[in-house]
């Protein structure tokens, strides 16, 4: 891939933009209910409507091969769904106050509901995809589920562990992000022969893993005003992810005992956190992060080489710089 242009989310979702609006409304259907707390939560849920851009994947793959139907809509929404169902339960588990600028589900509510939504979500998804009648998808969103349980399991074992290296990162946004993006691209390309399924699983596993380096860079070079939620939040909840790992082997014995002392400190200080975060700017963390990212975007398109060429491919193309050119 040469040098990639700036693409934003609006302009590769715009051509598909009647289906991702019939796939919310199908969401919004699905998740209909008569319990009074629920449909609050659903409210409140709704209100932060994301950005869509698992469902994209979704309606990008079907139609790269040949597909395009109602039934695809109704995928899209479940796939949707499983990612909300996960932001729910990842902001419970990190106690986290602010979704997209917004309360999160845990502080507006309680962790106790944040829970039970999300299990909540999870099965109306699976409901959805029951009702279609056909176990495919079925199957894959199967095994995507009880692979981001895992990641989540992950992450929990990769809290203050200097020594976390990047074969364990790699698998942790395997399992945690890129599993439903990828499964989302499978699930799409069900709409052809199968010709192209694994090439655009892979695809979507790829393109998974250099959007979560790229959120994982973010954290630490966006403001709150930018993402919505507080910079620096990774290394307040002492998280390791690829950034610090890059530069740790290039740190002084000084700047290795400042990290130390934030992962050692419950609640470091707005000055801790900005201090590391220029450490690990200057130690490179950040450009070899971001070349991480580029690299794995180049092997996603090289898949992309063997799904037949039209409008869709190039979409999919521009789904993959949108991932590693984003800011938010």
């Amino acid at each position: 891939m040469q040098q990639l242009a700036p693409v934003t989310l609006a302009s590769l979702q715009e051509r598909i933009e009647p289906q991702l609006e019939a796939a919310y409304d199908e969401l919004c259907r699905i998740v209909v209910t008569d319990f009074p707390l629920v449909t609050d939560v659903n409210s409140h849920l709704l209100r932060l409507k994301g950005k869509m851009f698992r469902p994209t994947l979704l309606l990008l793959s079907a139609e790269a091969v040949g597909g395009g139907s109602k039934r695809e809509e109704t995928l899209a929404a479940t796939v949707e769904l499983i990612h909300l169902a996960t932001l729910v339960h990842d902001d419970s588990v990190d106690h986290s106050v602010l979704r997209r600028g917004q309360p999160t589900v845990n502080s507006a509510f309680s962790h106790q509901v944040a829970v039970i939504m999300g299990d909540y979500l999870y099965s109306r998804a699976i409901l959805a995809l029951v009702s279609l009648d056909d176990p495919r998808p079925l199957q894959v969103m199967a095994m995507v589920t009880n692979e981001m349980t895992i990641g989540e399991m992950r992450e929990l074992d990769a809290f203050d562990r200097l020594s976390y290296d990047q074969e364990s990162y790699d698998a942790l946004i395997r399992s945690k992000t890129a599993s439903l993006m990828s499964g989302a691209c499978e699930v799409g390309a069900l709409a052809g022969d199968g010709e192209h399924r694994e090439y655009l699983k892979r695809y979507g596993m790829l393109l998974g893993m250099a959007f979560q380096v790229t959120d994982d860079v973010i954290d630490y070079t966006e403001s709150e005003s930018v993402t919505g939620k507080p910079s620096g939040l990774d290394l307040r909840e002492h998280k390791v992810t690829l950034p610090l790992i890059a530069a740790l082997p290039n740190m002084s014995a000084s700047e290795r005992a400042l990290v130390n002392g934030l992962m050692a400190d419950p609640e470091p200080s707005e000055d801790v956190i900005a201090a590391v975060v220029d450490v690990v700017s200057e130690n490179g963390g950040i450009g070899a992060a971001r070349d991480r990212a580029a690299g794995l975007a180049r092997d996603a398109a090289r898949e992309l080489e063997h799904v037949p060429d039209g409008v869709a491919k190039e979409g999919l193309r521009d789904c993959l710089t949108y991932a590693i050119e984003r800011h938010s």
